[in-house]
């Protein structure tokens, strides 16, 4: 049955040439998979921002209210686990995944008091470009349907590329935002070095080390470090494995 599920629909959501046909097809697939509500996001990274997220669920209104009104998008402890996880994840199992709080707590409590009791979320990176996630979800009194989550990892994935491709990304040719040495600047820094640090390991001077982070923050219109490394990250300029593996080799 299961898999049945996903040939049925499957070739739908890929097609999916709206956001309606989209979200008319995703309840039926929450339905048929055994869940109430579904929940799909897809963002674009800062590079894309003049694309538009896409954004679409079936959520019960008082929650969906509650959500938007108190902006609870920032605190959503199922968003922050899907930066941590490759495969989809029950809701139950985000304390694996993330440290939670006594306002994540709360959050969840107040979500199951209005019909969004338990869930299953889908999540996708693409490194430089986007992230997105989809969720099915259970009301209240209800147990995730366990036999069915394959065909919902299954389907959800090919949802999110069906809302990355609503956004009008997918296919595009894309120059790196920094140079060469602009990046080179922004790894040391990451790294912790300081400019000074910085210029005596490239073998240049330090005001060009930060002439260099300087153009770099134009480049990405931002205005302190911090920020300028984010963005790198998002880019895929600077990798979070090159960090770690050459701060474990400074402890050695």
């Amino acid at each position: 049955m299961p898999l049945s599920i996903v040939r049925e629909f499957g070739p739908h959501l890929i097609e999916a040439k709206t956001p309606i046909f989209l979200s008319d097809c995703l309840s039926h697939v929450a339905r048929e998979l055994g869940f109430h509500h579904f929940a799909l996001a897809y963002e674009p990274r800062i590079r894309f921002e003049e694309r538009k997220s896409i954004l679409m669920h079936n959520y019960p209104a008082e929650w969906a209210e509650v959500y938007v009104s108190f902006d609870l998008a920032g605190q959503d402890p199922v968003r922050r686990a899907c930066d941590r996880a490759l495969l989809g994840f029950e809701w139950r199992n985000l304390a694996k995944l993330i440290p939670m709080t006594i306002g994540d707590h709360r959050m969840l409590s107040v979500g199951r008091e209005v019909g969004v009791a338990d869930g299953y979320t889908v999540p996708r990176h693409i490194p430089g470009e986007g992230s997105g996630s989809c969720s099915f979800v259970v009301s209240a009194q209800s147990e995730l349907p366990r036999e069915r989550l394959e065909a919902a990892e299954l389907l959800g994935g090919i949802a999110i590329a069906a809302a990355r491709r609503l956004t009008g990304l997918g296919q595009y040719n894309c120059k790196p935002a920094l140079s060469d040495r602009q990046r080179e600047c922004v790894l040391w820094s990451a790294r912790g070095k300081t400019a000074a640090e910085s210029a005596i390991i490239m073998g240049i001077t330090e005001t060009t080390v930060l002439k260099h982070l300087r153009d770099a923050r134009e480049r990405y219109n931002v205005h302190c470090g911090q920020t300028l490394i984010l963005c790198a990250l998002f880019d895929g300029l600077i990798s979070f494995p090159d960090l770690l593996r050459w701060w474990n080799n400074m402890l050695r």
